[in-house]
């Protein structure tokens, strides 16, 4: 019997390297961008992905407030918000939304498809919108995601 071992290599939290990566989503589809945002903060981009561990990078998305929404959704999509209190539902349209706080949109798209568990949370404190073109992380010198 040969004794080459071909294990599949596990990776640790203490060896993940994290990069830097500015996201420009203005004139994006958002749920297309928002995915691919979502993949790279989970790490499946890179061939050290491991499930249980947060390998993702940080990411920067900028001019947040000119992504675009497709068909009707501008007016249609509703954000529904509950206190726990009867009566404590709230709704708010897109439209609405993001001319109350213009990064919410993409936040809310991006933590929406990354788990909902402890690792989740640690995954969307990587992640940066800014409204405008421009963000204070030049000195982590991010390199610009396809």
């Amino acid at each position: 019997m040969d004794t080459l071992s071909y294990k599949t290599k596990s990776a640790k939290s203490s060896e993940v390297e994290r990069q830097w990566h500015v996201v420009d989503v203005e004139g994006e589809v958002l749920g297309r961008v928002c995915s691919k945002i979502a993949s790279v903060l989970r790490g499946k981009h890179k061939p050290s992905y491991t499930p249980h561990v947060d390998t993702g990078d940080y990411v920067i998305v900028i001019n947040s407030d000119k992504v675009r929404l497709t068909g009707a959704k501008l007016d249609d999509k509703e954000y529904l918000s509950y206190s726990g209190y009867p009566g404590g539902q709230k709704a708010i349209t897109a439209k609405n939304l993001m001319a109350k706080k213009p990064t919410a949109v993409v936040e809310k798209a991006i933590k929406g498809m990354l788990p909902k568990n402890k690792l989740g949370r640690a995954m969307i404190k990587k992640l940066f919108v800014y409204a405008g073109a421009d963000h204070p992380h030049a000195a982590q010198k991010p390199q610009e995601l396809k």
